[in-house]
């Protein structure tokens, strides 16, 4: 029988495991309902990596250590995926707009499109650190 302090060792890693868990399951669950095809056949994946591929031919050395530069925030671990979504967002406006390269005007909009109201803030102070006016962007900010 368990008693004194290795039966509090035991329940506090317990805790601990079935609390990582959930923690990984959430995350996991997320991404399979990416990678769950919607109504027209394809994940929102696929149509990240479509867009991406679709517009690789418009980034520029600029552009792309802008999109970086921007992306610096974001938490190491997370970064790549984050610039993914970003890149595509930024891709797809691109082509609907029919433009003939990425620029500034272009990064900002699909970042402010493509991520949470939360992360807007970062960006903001992202902006003015690089003197960069966000006032053009006030409407795509609410």
């Amino acid at each position: 029988m368990l008693n004194g302090w290795f039966l509090w060792f035991i329940l506090f890693w317990v805790v601990i495991l079935v609390g990582l868990f959930a923690i990984g399951g959430f995350f996991m669950f997320r991404k399979f309902l990416k990678v769950f095809p919607k109504a027209d056949g394809k994940s929102t994946l696929d149509w990240q990596e479509y867009y991406v591929d679709t517009s690789i031919h418009l980034w520029n050395t600029e552009a792309k250590d802008l999109l970086e530069e921007l992306c610096s925030p974001v938490p190491e671990l997370f970064r790549p995926v984050a610039k993914q979504k970003i890149g595509a967002k930024i891709g797809e406006i691109a082509l609907e707009e029919k433009a003939t390269k990425i620029d500034t005007d272009l990064i900002i909009r699909g970042y402010i499109i493509a991520t949470p109201k939360r992360d807007h803030k970062f960006l903001r102070k992202k902006l003015a650190i690089m003197k960069l006016d966000a006032a053009p962007y006030e409407n795509l900010f609410k």
